[in-house]
């Protein structure tokens, strides 16, 4: 299977970085039927970050507004999948370098049955070319 990116929308918020909020997060969106493609979460200034990457952008907004979850904006996010092999988001790096393109930030994963997934950010002001570079659909 090639490798296939595309963009995608994400939203992230600030939480208390402790034990449990993330999973209270996540039941509460899936308990308002909420599927994600992709979640992530970090520390950033004493707090936690953590970006949603739902399948359904409408649905979760929605879910988060009931929630009282204060998501920011629409945002754009790249998301690869593919074969897993030796230097499998490489290419991604290299095509991205090649047309000068920053690369913010990658979370990749092997995923099993010979799978890999990976989520990427670029500058807002270079998703548009990063979008022509990587064929993103």
């Amino acid at each position: 299977m090639a490798t296939t990116v595309r963009k995608s929308a994400y939203f992230s918020m600030k939480t208390p970085n402790r034990a449990g909020q993330g999973a209270r997060m996540l039941s509460a969106l899936a308990a308002h039927g909420v599927n994600l493609l992709a979640f992530t979460g970090f520390p950033s200034a004493g707090r936690a970050q953590v970006d949603f990457i739902p399948y359904n952008a409408s649905k979760f907004t929605t879910a988060a507004r009931k929630l009282g979850m204060k998501v920011s904006k629409r945002k754009t996010v790249f998301l690869a999948q593919g074969t897993d092999k030796a230097g499998a988001c490489a290419g991604i790096c290299s095509k991205l370098a090649k047309a000068g393109i920053n690369m913010v930030a990658m979370d990749a994963v092997a995923a099993g049955k010979g799978r890999f997934g990976a989520i990427f950010w670029v500058r807002p002001r270079d998703v548009a070319r990063a979008s022509r570079v990587l064929r993103a659909r």
